[in-house]
């Protein structure tokens, strides 16, 4: 072991810094778990306490706070079917109807474990590989960044339920929300409809808030639940409720899902969104029962929570390499690092090398603490289903709306979770899927600014994006993707179009 490598241990295994880790991971949870307030509100929150604290105790508080808030988020996204951060959505896919099953506990259980095993997963390639790796990023202009998105985007059919065509409907509707707002390029305003506070756009918390929680209390002012949620939430945990035979045949599904949200981890901009629908779609389309898929399917749980823990050990490669930060949260990780006086670059490993070995630490710390702290809250976590939802889905609303309010300040964003739970409402009564249209806003502007960067740096020829190698093969792989996907669908209907 190298000397750096001993400072940085000295420097982590203290009980004051143990104790900040417990502390970031324990508020994490929290504000992931809980719908509107997010991982970046948190940060935002404990940011100005690392002021006055040593430069390695306030970097273990963040780090512990941003392991917590990545996995927090799938107890509300598995007990009430309310992703508690976008890296969780897709954990409602298999999560909830796991749960809802009578096997709440299980679900937990596999969805901490995923966590833990992809955030341990993601440390091999930061510690060992991420100067290479950063390196390989930087190779990523505009045309590799459209290939990637373009390529995610055709995913959308394997989230379209039994209807191709009302899955591409619904991810046109995300993409046609994502114009709104200042053009990327040129700040050009469009479609705002003359609302002045349409004009940087339309917030991504509150189409996430609106879609998953007011659409899930109108289901319920509708339908009531059929589900004695007084009986869950008095299920019997049996150890961790998890076993080894419950992760038999899923070892493969883990590391696939780590090395998505690895690799989209490592590309800033794209995100832990992304990953977990991506690793999600992928475990589906290669699982020899795809039928089971939303029906509390074990690989569904696996691959979504290996994914959105993984993309933090991705996400940090370019952090620490580059100092470019790849969200809002390693945005605010970054401050924090820059208010201690360490700029991260490529000069990181020799002027702060013990440092960045104690960093290495935290996260494996972080993790750790982060499995033990939720497994402790577990038999927590399930009283929830004993709260009627006709008391929990108010309280979570008004929650939501506290969050929304938080963002900028402003009531218009309150309205506009009101509006979108509206929207998914209306479209989950008609029949469309609403996991497409949160995939296409989230791809949508990313998708336009990077073609319309393509096209400027290529002086509009578009076959620019054909001739550079990595953008040619993945929009390559993308149109072989889509052509498997027409197929598939014309393969299990009959010629008069009907369902089989």
């Amino acid at each position: 072991m190298s000397p750096a490598f001993h400072d940085g241990l000295s420097q982590i295994v203290t009980m004051t810094t143990l104790l900040y880790i417990l502390l970031g991971v324990c508020v994490g949870i929290l504000f992931g778990a809980s719908p509107g307030l997010t991982t970046s509100m948190g940060m935002a929150f404990m940011l100005p306490i690392t002021f006055f604290l040593p430069s390695t105790t306030a970097i273990a508080l963040l780090i512990g706070l941003y392991i917590g808030g990545a996995s927090g988020g799938l107890i509300t996204a598995m007990l009430i079917n309310i992703p508690g951060t976008p890296a969780c959505v897709a954990t409602c896919f298999d999560g909830y109807p796991m749960a809802q099953k009578g096997e709440p506990g299980k679900a937990l259980g596999l969805g901490i474990v995923s966590s833990f095993i992809g955030g341990m997963v993601s440390l091999v390639p930061l510690i060992f590989l991420s100067p290479m790796l950063a390196k390989v990023a930087l190779h990523f202009g505009p045309t590799e960044y459209f290939a990637v998105s373009l390529f995610s985007l055709t995913l959308i059919a394997g989230l379209s339920g039994d209807s191709l065509l009302r899955g591409i409907a619904s991810g046109m509707i995300g993409l046609m929300l994502a114009t709104i707002g200042s053009s990327p390029l040129d700040a050009t305003s469009r479609f705002t409809m003359g609302f002045s506070e349409l004009d940087a756009g339309i917030e991504f918390l509150c189409v996430l808030v609106g879609v998953y929680t007011v659409t899930e209390l109108l289901k319920y002012a509708e339908f009531g639940d059929d589900i004695d949620n007084a009986k869950l939430g008095n299920y019997k945990i049996r150890g961790m409720g998890v076993t080894w035979k419950d992760y038999e045949g899923q070892w493969w599904n883990v590391a696939r899902s780590a090395l998505i949200g690895i690799g989209i981890g490592i590309l800033p901009g794209i995100g832990g969104g992304t990953s977990n629908i991506v690793a999600y779609t992928v475990a589906k389309n290669q699982s020899r029962h795809p039928e089971r898929f939303g029906q509390g399917e074990l690989a569904g749980v696996v691959a979504p929570e290996s994914s959105n823990n993984a993309g933090i050990g991705g996400a940090m490669i370019p952090l620490l390499t580059l100092g470019i930060p790849g969200d809002t949260t390693t945005a605010m990780l970054l401050g924090g690092l820059m208010i201690h006086g360490i700029t991260p670059g490529p000069l990181i490993f020799e002027t702060h090398g013990s440092l960045i070995y104690a960093i290495f630490v935290l996260l494996a710390l972080s993790s750790l603490t982060m499995l033990i702290a939720e497994f402790f809250g577990l038999k927590l976590f399930i009283k929830v289903l004993k709260v009627p939802k006709y008391y929990l889905l108010p309280i979570i609303v008004v929650l939501c709306a506290v969050g929304a309010f938080g963002l900028n300040s402003r009531v218009f964003d309150v309205g506009s979770v009101l509006f979108f739970g509206l929207i998914g409402y209306m479209l989950s009564k008609c029949g469309y899927p609403l996991p497409p249209m949160i995939l296409g806003f989230i791809l949508g502007p990313i998708l336009e600014l990077n073609l319309r960067r393509g096209l400027t740096s290529s002086q509009g020829n578009f076959l620019d994006f054909f001739t550079r190698p990595i953008a040619g093969s993945i929009i390559v792989l993308t149109l072989l993707f889509i052509v498997y996907s027409v197929y598939k669908v014309l393969r299990i209907r009959p010629p008069d179009g009907r369902k089989q």
